[in-house]
């Protein structure tokens, strides 16, 4: 899989987006090392520079690469961190969502590949959520539901997604009051070291 990326200079600036680090993460790295070595996410290179961020103010990357957000309250941009509300209780016959939409032969991948998509959100108060995705003939890894309160970051995890394969991550809230959705940021799966072995000597 290649790793050239033509979109570089078209993504969001880096103050435009809520940092990462801000967020709680909801897999440790013992999670990840257990899923490096329980599944196949060994396909492709593994880097942990974003391959794209999406945000309420970059909203289409490269290809068919898009966001939708059904349902939001407000979307503010004009802030140093823009981001889009929702509140379930506004919108009770249609649950709100963030979803990403990836083309991953857009940012030049030629064959199979595992990519993360992480979703920072700010839950004030306790909500839940269902993350989804579409990985073609690849498998998703997401939990089936999530609940929380405080800032943290959901991740969904497609595997062996062809390089053709258009596909998408998302979030839907299914109870609880107002969040909001700062940027999804699309990956390749982070580098896992399993500690060396002490030789304790003769």
């Amino acid at each position: 899989m290649s790793t050239t990326d033509p979109g570089a200079a078209d993504r969001a600036p880096l103050a435009d987006v809520a940092q990462l680090g801000e967020f709680e993460s909801d897999l440790t790295s013992e999670d990840w090392a257990a899923k490096l070595r329980s599944g196949d996410l060994h396909l492709g290179p593994i880097f942990w520079a974003p391959i794209e961020v999406l945000s309420p103010t970059k909203t289409i990357g490269l290809g068919r690469t898009n966001l939708t957000l059904i349902r939001p309250t407000i979307v503010q941009t004009d802030t140093p961190v823009p981001f889009a509300g929702f509140d379930r209780r506004e919108s009770p016959n249609r649950n709100p969502a963030v979803s990403v939409h990836f083309n991953p032969s857009a940012y030049g991948a030629t064959g199979p590949g595992t990519y993360v998509f992480t979703f920072a959100v700010d839950a004030p108060t306790r909500a839940a959520f269902s993350p989804s995705g579409f990985a073609g003939s690849g498998t998703v890894d997401a939990p089936g539901s999530i609940r929380f309160e405080g800032r943290r970051v959901i991740t969904i995890i497609l595997r062996n997604v062809p390089a053709g394969q258009d596909t998408f991550a998302a979030i839907e809230q299914t109870s609880g009051e107002s969040w909001s959705w700062f940027s999804t940021r699309i990956a390749h799966p982070p580098l896992v070291f399993d500690p060396l072995p002490i030789n304790p000597g003769p």
